[in-house]
């Protein structure tokens, strides 16, 4: 007689083999549904799940990180447009970080003059960044023909381990193409899954590439099964040096373009070609910490629901455009990114002390210091706000040196957008433009420049981006962005609301030639100011023209009606006979647009919102001994538009006026301090004018 509990445990036995037998079914019959998702991967096998199906629903919790373990995260970056996705992948890392992070960036010129600036200005608390040149790195890897389009930046993930510091055994390497949904610890946490003889972690490849066959004559280089993709890897450096990770691909490579003509798919190629001579290297990971969205990309078998996404890569040359099932919710994932305000990143990492980011400490110490309490609060703490600047948001091309040649430098928020093609065709010269724009903004920006035929052609202005935050327009602070990105040796400090005459951009040119500027001669040519109240007016080609139009009350000198101080020392009726230069005194409230070196005096960044803002930068520069040269053929013209929100205030509040007075009084003693008893003459410029009795 069988003991009583055996019908029971036969019983569930059976129900147990009903149930698998239905799955089989229902899955056709492929058992790799049956298995942990990437099992045999996690235990060392790297032919594990070679058909692509490393499903994540059962995939075993990674061992938890120590409290605070610093992470370490490679990135090769290369260009303007290369540096604005690694930022808009940094902000999807830190979004979820719970950990200090480290980044490796190696990168070209171009790209480390931009990503200095937004590292040093983004203040994030537990981040280090360090940078490699990769000019040094190119001699390693530039005798590889390579048909991808990354060039030579595309392998230089190979040689990594050479070019990080000696004592780091451990780093992630990714692609700027991708965009995490997931905290990047736990993909830090699949290092402890590497058996003793694996040294790289990588996602299968989601594609038919290297299995060959896709067209006509396509020989891929050799990979094991469907091979491996590199926008995200894990590399055990320690492991790597050890083993002569640096000899090894070279000499796999070398073999290899011995029967192939070039790299089709860059360091991608080389490391599958060693992979595929030595297997035991590499460490399967679960294809959801690297979703590839390629044109015949196969990753719908990867996941089943959107909780499962770690890491989305774009890596189709389509970019956001490729064609995809899902395409539209990855892409949202993406763009939510793209225009997340990255001032919330700022944050602490409670529990994980760490030192301060570079010049944070002193910005707090006087931020505690002031007075919540006080009328003026709002416009000192804006003048202690570290914007996050991203300098050469677009494509530039920085000018052929020239002795005479001149800049544009002006400042611009999202309102004044549409003064930028009309500003192209006026001045053909180079431009350095800031832009106060929100990270969303700065998205439409880009959208703004690429619909215009005009301002898409145009290699030689540089936009720079200086992100919003506080209540105040930081003029100042831009104009000092802008003024410093200028790269010819004089500057024309304009305002985006003004266009300048046709010939402008020529004629200051010669006559910084013909003064002798420079050396022999400080001074900071006048460009005379008008406006006009017309939305449409046909903009005068010569002197003659304006004259005519000045005469028939088309056009005014500017702010005649409403601040005839800011530009009268001008004297625009002798202007109107000049043949050549004219020298003119400073005069309180002076406020002309000037042409000056580029060292020129910086804008004393108090001077928030509207008021004054200029005529303190005058004041300096008359300080500074340099003499005011009216043009006699120059002038700009400013156009109409609605009134600004800090203009708005101005007008309105009396606690507005009397905190811009408080800064010009400061401003004075400063001044004072600085210059001794010669600043005294300024001291009537902070004497309101008097009106009519």
């Amino acid at each position: 007689m069988l003991p009583r509990g055996r019908p029971r445990a036969l019983g569930a036995a059976a129900l147990l083999l009903l149930l698998l037998l239905i799955g089989f079914l229902l899955f056709g019959g492929d058992l790799e549904y049956w298995r942990p998702p990437g099992a045999g991967a996690l235990d060392g096998d790297p032919s594990a799940d070679r058909g692509g199906h490393n499903h994540s629903d059962c995939v075993p919790p990674p061992p938890p990180l120590r409290r605070c373990e610093l992470l370490h995260v490679a990135i090769v970056c290369a260009g303007h447009n290369s540096s604005r996705d690694l930022v808009t992948l940094v902000k999807s890392v830190l979004f979820y970080r719970k950990n200090p992070l480290h980044f490796h960036l190696v990168t070209d010129a171009v790209a480390r003059n931009i990503l200095e600036m937004l590292f040093y200005t983004w203040m994030v608390p537990a981040v280090g960044v360090s940078f490699y040149d990769a000019e040094e790195l190119k001699p390693q890897v530039s005798w590889i023909p390579n048909k991808h389009y990354s060039g030579l930046y595309g392998l230089m993930k190979l040689v990594l381990p050479a070019a990080l510091p000696p004592d780091l055994a451990r780093v992630i390497v990714l692609d700027t193409d991708v965009t995490f949904t997931s905290d990047i610890a736990e993909l830090w946490a699949l290092f402890a899954h590497f058996s003793d003889e694996q040294v790289i972690g990588l996602v299968e490849n989601q594609s038919d590439w290297y299995l060959g066959n896709l067209w006509r004559n396509h020989r891929p280089w050799p990979a094991l099964g469907r091979g491996f993709n590199t926008g995200v890897i894990l590399l055990r450096l320690d492991r790597l040096r050890q083993a002569g990770w640096g000899q090894m691909w070279k000499l796999t490579a070398t073999r290899e373009l011995l029967t192939l003509p070039a790299t089709s798919l860059a360091d991608q190629d080389i490391f599958n070609a060693v992979i595929k001579e030595h297997p035991e290297l590499v460490q399967t990971l679960p294809c959801i910490w690297n979703v590839q969205l390629s044109d015949h990309t196969l990753a719908e078998r990867c996941y089943s629901e959107a909780s499962d996404l770690k890491v989305i890569h774009w890596n189709s040359p389509k970019k956001l455009r490729v064609k995809n099932k899902h395409v539209g919710y990855f892409r949202n994932l993406h763009l939510t990114f793209l225009g997340y305000d990255g001032n919330l990143l700022r944050r602490e990492l409670f529990g994980c002390p760490s030192p301060p980011p570079s010049g944070a400490e002193q910005v707090q110490r006087a931020l505690a210091h002031l007075d919540e309490e006080d009328a003026c609060f709002e416009f000192r703490q804006q003048q202690l706000t570290v914007h996050r600047v991203h300098l050469t948001f677009l494509p530039h091309e920085p000018p052929s040196p020239r002795p005479h040649d001149v800049t544009l430098v002006a400042q611009l928020s999202m309102d004044r957008l549409q003064m930028l093609e009309a500003l192209c065709r006026h001045w053909p010269g180079p431009m350095s433009l800031a832009l106060y724009l929100t990270d969303a903004e700065a998205q439409q920006f880009l959208r703004f420049v690429e619909a215009s035929a005009v301002l898409s052609a145009r290699q030689n202005v540089a936009y720079h981006v200086v992100y919003r935050e506080g209540p105040l327009y930081p003029v100042n602070q831009l104009r000092n962005v802008a003024l410093a990105q200028s790269l010819t040796p004089y500057v024309f400090l304009s305002d985006i609301d003004f266009l300048p005459a046709y010939s402008l951009y020529d004629y200051l040119r010669a006559s910084i030639e013909q003064l002798k500027l420079g050396s022999e001669r400080k001074a900071a040519l006048v460009v005379p100011a008008f406006e006009t109240l017309h939305y449409r007016f046909r903009f005068p080609s010569s002197k003659a023209e304006l004259l005519a139009l000045l005469d028939s009350g088309s056009l005014y000198t500017f702010r005649y009606h409403e601040w005839p101080r800011g530009h009268a020392p001008t004297d625009y009726a002798r202007w109107r006979e000049a043949q050549t230069p004219y020298r003119v005194q400073w005069a309180a409230d002076y406020e002309p647009y000037v042409v000056v070196p580029r060292d020129c005096p910086r804008y004393d960044p108090r001077f928030v919102g509207f008021g004054w803002n200029k005529v303190a930068h005058i004041v300096e520069l008359d300080a500074q001994e340099y003499e005011l040269l009216v043009l006699p053929e120059a002038f700009t013209i400013h156009l109409p538009h609605a009134p600004s929100l800090d203009i708005s205030r101005f007008r309105s509040s009396p606690t507005y006026r009397d905190c811009l007075q408080v800064l010009k009084e400061e401003f004075h003693q400063d001044l004072s301090r600085h210059y001794g008893a010669a600043a005294l003459k300024y001291l009537t410029a902070l004497q309101p004018p008097q009106g009519p009795a």
